[in-house]
């Protein structure tokens, strides 16, 4: 875990932070190259990180605790066949289904928005009743709204995703 006080120190010994010894030490090494280039921005980065530098260890902390989380769980696994294809959809999902709400939300973005209680029960594998559920459960929340078509068929929307062209009415 990163501390805040060799931060600050590493600020202060990389002339107030010109040479950017702390963006070294937070893993931004870009940054601290930038910063070594070109004296802090000119001071200003520098300036800036004095204020900021707090944040800048909470995130760092942050990061470095979901690589380990990661690291961890791939090596408790201990699958050495990471060049399949499987596999490796395996380890990016962290050996954990999609969700129905994944689901939903993929076909709501391939479809701008909108969903039918078919296209959800297709594709997530799952019954017609549990997909009018689902569906329904995320009307309650406000995620979604029920809408009918100039057909008359009903749809469900994702308002974040909805292309605002499409000729709906409300239900």
């Amino acid at each position: 875990m990163y501390s805040i006080w060799i931060a600050y120190l590493l600020w202060f010994f990389s002339g107030c932070g010109i040479l950017g010894f702390h963006r070294f030490y937070l893993g931004k090494i870009p940054t601290g190259l930038l910063w070594m280039c070109t004296a802090g921005l000119l001071g200003i980065g520098a300036f800036f990180d004095f204020f900021t530098l707090p944040r800048q260890v909470r995130e760092a902390n942050l990061l470095r605790a979901l690589y380990d989380s990661e690291r961890k769980q791939f090596n408790q696994t201990g699958n050495p066949n990471w060049r399949y294809a499987d596999d490796a959809q395996a380890r990016v999902l962290g050996n954990k289904k999609e969700t129905t709400e994944q689901i939903i939300l993929k076909i709501a973005k391939e479809n701008k928005g909108i969903l039918t209680v078919s296209e959800v029960a297709l594709s997530a594998k799952i019954s017609i009743d549990e997909a009018k559920k689902l569906l329904d459960d995320l009307t309650k929340k406000g995620f979604a709204e029920l809408r009918v078509r100039k057909s008359g068929a009903l749809v469900y929307v994702i308002p974040d995703m909805a292309d605002k062209d499409e000729p709906l009415e409300d239900f």
